[in-house]
């Protein structure tokens, strides 16, 4: 696909029983139909999904973070039950443990801490409602192709680049808005789905070797053994 350029390859499940295919894919056959794809006599375009992060919060053994009074668990986590890849029945374990650590130490705490009640009004003053919802949702979709295109499973020295160099451009005028708008859920999603691919993006530069869910295909795996593992 990224050598081609192309946005999917094609699954052929023609030669399924149909029968058997609607009781094992039932979701996959409905979708399909939904937008006039006959699985018994078309294709399916498929394209990959990727986690592209696996973690990174740094915590202690009981979800703390370095900010007091905030706790971390689950796939945001760093917790030491992940190594380079993101393992399924790890995921299930981080759950289960973590979030029963991150409650129970919590209620211990949470009668000595003060909140405070006195917090003002938010303050809009010199913003206007937005008169065009498509300047954030033309961002989210150019930030999500981008981090597919540029980002995605496999990834290459140039291509992090460019997405870097789009990544600034949306900073830029995501926060053009932000300071000139009203608020909205839409326009805080976007500005953090921006910083969030602005963190994973570094965080695929500074690493200059592939290991586990990273492949970067200008740092090849130095061992056959671990590509097999890996793949």
């Amino acid at each position: 696909m990224k050598k081609a350029g192309t946005e999917h390859v094609y699954l052929d499940c023609r030669h399924m029983d149909i029968e058997k295919f609607k009781e094992h894919f039932p979701n996959i056959y409905e979708k399909c139909k939904s937008i006039g794809i006959d699985v018994a006599k078309q294709m399916i375009p498929v394209a990959p999904a990727a986690h592209y992060s696996c973690g990174g919060i740094k915590t202690d053994e009981w979800g703390h973070t370095s900010i007091r009074h905030l706790y971390a668990c689950g796939e945001c986590a760093s917790t030491g039950l992940h190594g380079a890849n993101r393992l399924a029945s790890n995921s299930l374990l981080e759950g289960l443990v973590f979030a029963h650590r991150c409650y129970t130490d919590s209620i211990k705490k949470i009668k000595e801490i003060s909140f405070n009640e006195n917090i003002p009004d938010w303050n809009a003053e010199g913003t206007t409602a937005p008169n065009e919802m498509i300047l954030i949702t033309q961002s989210i979709k150019e930030l999500q192709l981008l981090m597919s295109d540029y980002v995605g499973i496999v990834r290459t020295n140039i291509r992090l680049e460019r997405a870097m160099k789009r990544l600034d451009l949306l900073h830029e005028e995501i926060e053009a808005l932000y300071e000139t708008t009203d608020v909205s859920p839409q326009l805080c999603e976007v500005r953090n789905l921006i910083t969030t691919g602005y963190l994973i993006v570094k965080g695929a530069v500074f690493r200059k070797e592939s290991r586990g869910l990273h492949f970067n295909t200008d740092y090849p795996l130095k061992s056959k053994l671990i590509q097999n593992i890996v793949l």
